[in-house]
């Protein structure tokens, strides 16, 4: 399966005020840029930790009225602050929002800070990736009791690199995996996740490939898909204003990439 270099944008919601996030969402939909995400922490996690932020799913209900064409989602949610059930009947109601264009992205959770001040049981790596890997296919099940349905089969993207648990999770039951790491660290993980495939029998070409890069730095992207990925995501702090000058130079390279496929 051969994809088509796509170009996300992660605003993260932290150190701006609202309106600010907000223009940031619809300039980044203006500019044609493939998805938008934000992420699902409470408190910052850089600058002053005690600095201005803003929760994850009521801000995609907004941005789902907001924009008109852009894929948008979580980069990505905790799977231990929600319910399972009630997790997929929120990500269905935004689905239905935004007119089918949410991607769910999902992870185990690691910030002690979002658990120990909001009352959530923070327990050990491994009993949030237990619990991660029970809540997938109960998220699924539900969305097939919903009563309006999805508008369409939602893409559940998996972020984590753990190579024995989250990277077989994701060989299980996600679209997409999320990756941290320059390309030689995706490259490895790519390997892994493919492995985990073949064990199960899976096609690994159903699975797209997504990382992170600096926005400040384009001639990263063909060494990430050298690597395996073709979803590459730009993050922007609200300490700047959301400046997505850079987005521009990465879209460009995306266009070429995708008119010499």
């Amino acid at each position: 399966m051969s994809r088509k270099i796509r170009i996300g944008v992660a605003l993260q919601p932290q150190h701006a005020e609202y309106d600010t996030i907000r223009r940031a969402v619809e300039r980044v939909d203006e500019l044609g840029v493939d998805a938008v995400f934000n992420w699902d922490h409470f408190f910052p996690l850089s600058g002053d930790p005690d600095g201005m932020h803003f929760e994850c799913w009521t801000m995609l209900g907004s941005w789902a009225e907001v924009t008109e064409t852009i894929e948008l989602g979580a980069l990505v949610t905790c799977n231990s602050y929600r319910n399972p059930e009630l997790l997929a009947d929120m990500a269905r109601t935004v689905d239905h929002a935004s007119g089918g264009r949410l991607i769910f992205g999902i992870g185990a959770g690691w910030f002690r800070r979002d658990y120990e001040e909001y009352g959530y049981g923070f327990g050990t790596a491994g009993s949030r990736l237990s619990d991660l890997r029970q809540a997938l296919p109960r998220i699924k099940n539900r969305w097939e009791k919903l009563n309006p349905p999805p508008t369409r089969d939602i893409p559940l993207m998996i972020g984590g690199g753990g190579e024995k648990k989250t990277l077989r999770y994701t060989a299980e039951f996600a679209d997409i995996w999320h990756g941290f790491g320059r390309a030689e660290v995706i490259r490895h993980k790519n390997q892994v996740l493919d492995r985990h495939c073949a064990d199960i029998g899976r096609d690994p070409s159903e699975i797209e490939r997504s990382c992170g890069a600096k926005p400040t730095e384009p001639q990263t992207g063909d060494e990430l898909v050298e690597a395996g990925a073709t979803f590459i995501t730009l993050g922007f702090d609200g300490r700047t204003d959301y400046d997505l000058g850079p987005v521009g130079d990465w879209l460009a390279w995306r266009d070429d990439r995708n008119g010499s496929n």
